[in-house]
């Protein structure tokens, strides 16, 4: 069985566990990741606890959307909806716990550690969230159905996940106290509580942090010589940047979408052994009545076309034969004529390449052309021109809605921030991150799997989320860094900062990846090149460009980072 209607059903049946399997997989991950970074068995339950809260009224709420047809819901959407909510939810979770339990340091009532904590955290979590879902809301521009609809579910799902990590958690975390940390529980000591001290003079008369750990070591490094190590990660991104130009998203042929057995891709090579490669998914092209030998005739003059029918309700197959070498009526044909519907008639053009082909389109393309010409008002449809479509208007899509949410996010960081020139650098390593993802994505993609391309959609889609959840870690470093700037000095401000968000920043990053990656097991094309540059390009966020070259480039640029606003704060 192929066609049209096999290949949906192929897709259909890769898309069967998304509700279990995939949810499973995200789950275990994750509740693996969290024992191993807070060494306790109860804080991951409450963690995934609140995951699972968020998702569940996420669902909720689409439902509702979707009864109301507000909101169309596919298997793609409701994957990325499932991993969205578990990764972000539990991301906002793990900056309040690392909030709350350094504010048990300074505070002995359970009551006043989760207001210090939701002090702390609101700001920097609905700012992410915003950036997020100010991202995903930009996919409204979009004139595909399956964009567009992504738009709005998701943000549902970040806005349940914001909520359940700023209300749920709190509450479940002062109801257990320091008990949710066994077997280390934080103890009561504001004056040894401050974990991090950052000396005003070190080598060279400049701060640096006294300490143990990695991330007092990462700091440190980053204070000896921060230009060179934002020089050098800038340099070595922009390297691997340069791979993205052999990204291949100009669309792939629907056979290739399902990874694995496939009954309709098999169907298709056998048919096209034996008849033409286009056969059971003609092109359809619809001529008004007076034109129908001048279409008739164009059609056949366009490389690419098998054969040429007209549809006719009277005749034994339901079309009849047209064109040079059509056969005269006889028979069971004799005197049947071309049905006629409001002016128009119907004809079927077989191609010679398979429906799904990049070959087929390019067909399409010059029999829309040739017809043009005969009237502006005939229309070429059917499944070639229908994936053409769509391909095309991906790319229109990913030209347009790419820098409406560079200007979106710039406009909320530029607000959180309260500068301008903070903003405009922290979005521009972004976008390098982002290439790079695309870049080694590319190596991965086209010499060790061996993949045929990418749809159009995929380096949108990635964009969408490399940025927005990419900018959240920037968000959670430099909204703690303005904080201890105003306090301590912008270095020492930048300093502080990154040692105290280091652990929990890298801890979500990883989280957020695993969450992503899940989505490889459904056998997907799509999915599973979404599932590898989201992982890869968070993993690059988290681990270099917030860890090494943000510090490194905001150390070097000093107080002035905080132009226009930067006499306020300390140098």
């Amino acid at each position: 069985m192929t066609g049209p209607a096999g290949f949906t059903a192929d897709l259909v049946a890769g898309f069967e566990g998304i509700d279990g399997l995939l949810l499973g997989v995200a789950l275990a991950v994750v509740f693996v990741i969290l024992l191993v970074v807070y060494r306790s068995p109860v804080l991951p339950v409450l963690v995934l606890l609140t995951s699972v809260f968020a998702l569940s009224a996420a669902i909720l709420v689409v439902y509702w959307l979707a009864s109301a047809e507000l909101v169309t819901i596919s298997g793609q959407v409701q994957g990325i909806l499932f991993i969205l909510v578990v990764g972000a939810a539990t991301d906002y979770s793990l900056l309040y716990t690392a909030r709350y339990r350094d504010a048990l340091l300074h505070h002995r009532s359970r009551t006043a550690a989760t207001r210090a904590a939701l002090r702390g955290t609101v700001e920097p979590v609905v700012a992410s969230g915003a950036t997020v879902i100010a991202g995903l809301l930009c996919l409204l521009l979009s004139d595909l159905a399956s964009n567009k609809a992504l738009g709005p579910v998701a943000s549902v799902g970040i806005v349940m996940s914001i909520l359940a990590a700023l209300t749920f958690l709190p509450a479940v975390l002062w109801a257990t106290g320091r008990g949710a940390f066994w077997p280390f529980r934080p103890r009561h000591d504001p004056v040894g509580g401050d974990r991090v001290r950052v000396l005003d003079h070190g080598a060279g008369g400049r701060p640096t942090v006294e300490g143990k750990g990695l991330w007092a070591s990462v700091a440190r490094f980053v204070a000896r010589a921060p230009r060179a190590i934002w020089i050098v990660t800038t340099a070595v991104l922009v390297v691997l940047a340069g791979f993205a130009t052999q990204f291949q998203a100009s669309g792939v042929e629907q056979s290739e979408l399902v990874l694995g057995e496939s009954q309709a891709r098999d169907g298709q090579e056998a048919l096209a052994e034996r008849f033409p490669g286009g056969s059971g998914s003609p092109a359809v092209v619809l001529v008004p009545t007076g034109e129908l030998d001048a279409a008739v005739d164009a059609v056949e003059d366009t490389d690419g076309v098998a054969d040429v029918a007209v549809v006719a309700v009277d005749s034994p197959s339901g079309t009849l034969p047209v064109g040079e070498d059509a056969p005269p009526p006889a028979g069971p044909f004799a005197g049947v004529e071309p049905t006629e519907a409001r002016g128009l008639v119907q004809l079927q053009a077989t191609l010679e390449d398979a429906a799904d082909s990049p070959a087929a389109e390019q067909t399409v393309r010059e029999l829309r052309a040739n017809l043009s010409a005969v009237d502006e008002g005939i229309l070429v449809g059917g499944t070639t021109a229908t994936n053409l479509d769509t391909n095309e208007t991906s790319i229109a899509d990913r030209t347009l809605i790419i820098p409406v949410i560079l200007a979106v996010i710039t406009l909320i960081l530029m607000l959180l921030l309260r500068s301008v020139l903070a903003p405009v650098l922290l979005v521009l390593t972004t976008v390098v991150s982002f290439f790079t993802a695309l870049g080694v994505s590319a190596l991965v993609f086209n010499h060790v799997l061996d993949l045929p391309g990418a749809d159009p959609s995929v380096p949108l889609f990635g964009f969408v989320f490399l940025v927005a959840l990419g900018i959240d870690y920037n968000i959670f470093l430099m909204s703690r860094v303005r904080e201890e700037s105003l306090v301590h000095g912008t270095r020492a401000g930048i300093l502080r900062g990154l040692t105290l968000t280091g652990g929990v920043i890298t801890s979500a990053g990883i989280v957020l990846a695993a969450t992503f990656a899940a989505l490889a097991v459904i056998p997907i094309m799509f999915l599973v090149q979404l599932a590898f540059i989201v992982a890869f390009g968070v993993l690059l966020d988290a681990l270099i460009v917030r860890s090494l070259l943000v510090p490194a480039l905001t150390y070097d640029v000093g107080r002035s980072i905080w132009w226009p606003l930067h006499r306020r704060i300390e140098p």
